[in-house]
């Protein structure tokens, strides 16, 4: 991508998409399209289209997406599943009709099957059902997939799909009952210790282990494969390295400082038992991640205390619940 290119960053208030602006604007790009929901609902395709007539857009990274943990997608299964499928069909669709030069598509490990062979290698797509803790979801990204592959070969539409692994970091949402594994347990760690409770309840048996990419190494992965990657096949985006959720629960209650104890809720679900993704199609392409887990965590809690925690301890309350796994 040129520098003075007309970049559209779709969802560019959320986790992945304001790591993608920052990492644009420290490189030089000085024409980003930006448009909150307010100014632009994805889902009404009339108004997608006028907007990619009128503003001339060369590339889009399509990082807009209804997106939640266990709890959140078992609620609102129906949401994540409309929610998605228009948006993605709109934008896809609009960026072709208007001439856009690239797509960048991003979908997410857990779109593979529950048991697939470990590493996840990306022919393993639809080699099986999704895990069904995400199933509204998972269909409806590999939708996504499926269309920019579709309009690759029909229309010559020069669209690409990025696989990431698990993100976190700045920018994150720790709503206690929607959010990730991280955000969820920087927040219940961080709650518990301003409240003094003697413990935290972790959802599952805390043995499924999981990948976790520092977001703005996702960031950097996004604008790598914008300028080398233009193959129709998915492409996995991750450290290559996973770590059990339970170790994970230990790592970030040291991170935050929070002395109690921690106990199982064995009754929830784990969801996928590991999800570690084989990154050697995307490492033969001189990419590397930059960014560790504990440095990561580390940068995550400082931004959540600085943005997102509450502004004063409250009394004591008990424990504090919340899901281990994503």
């Amino acid at each position: 991508m040129e520098r003075n290119s007309r970049i559209f960053v779709a969802g560019h208030r959320g986790l992945v998409g304001s790591a993608i602006v920052r990492r644009l604007v420290e490189d030089g790009y000085d024409d980003l399209v930006l448009r909150g929901r307010d100014e632009l609902d994805l889902t009404d395709q009339a108004a997608v289209r006028a907007f990619f007539d009128r503003e001339k857009i060369d590339y889009v990274i399509l990082a807009a997406a209804k997106v939640g943990g266990i709890l959140a997608n078992d609620r609102f299964g129906g949401d994540f599943i409309r929610d998605n499928l228009l948006i993605q069909t709109n934008v896809i669709d609009a960026a072709w009709r208007a001439g856009v030069r690239k797509l960048l598509f991003l979908g997410s490990s857990c779109l593979y099957p529950k048991f697939a062979e470990q590493p996840l290698k990306e022919e393993a797509l639809l080699t099986g059902p999704p895990e069904p803790t995400n199933k509204p979801y998972a269909i409806a990204k590999i939708a996504g997939i499926t269309q920019c592959q579709a309009y690759r070969r029909q229309y010559g539409f020069n669209a690409i799909c990025a696989m990431p692994s698990n993100l976190y970091g700045p920018g994150d949402h720790f709503d206690p009952e929607g959010s990730h594994a991280i955000p969820g347990m920087i927040r219940r760690f961080h709650d518990a210790k301003m409240e003094q409770a003697p413990s935290v309840t972790l959802w599952g048996t805390g043995t499924p282990r999981r990948e976790f990419l520092y977001v703005d190494d996702m960031a950097d992965a996004c604008l790598h494969l914008m300028d080398h990657y233009d193959g129709e096949d998915i492409i996995n985006v991750g450290p290559g390295e996973d770590i059990a959720i339970g170790d994970l629960a230990r790592l970030i209650r040291a991170v935050v400082g929070y002395e109690g104890a921690l106990t199982q809720d064995l009754s929830k679900p784990d969801g996928h038992p590991r999800k570690l993704m084989d990154v050697s199609r995307l490492l033969a392409t001189g990419w590397r991640p930059k960014v560790g887990l504990e440095e990561g965590l580390s940068r995550t809690y400082a931004w959540f205390l600085e943005n997102a925690a509450p502004p004063a301890p409250r009394p004591a309350i008990g424990n504090a619940t919340g899901e281990a796994a994503e």
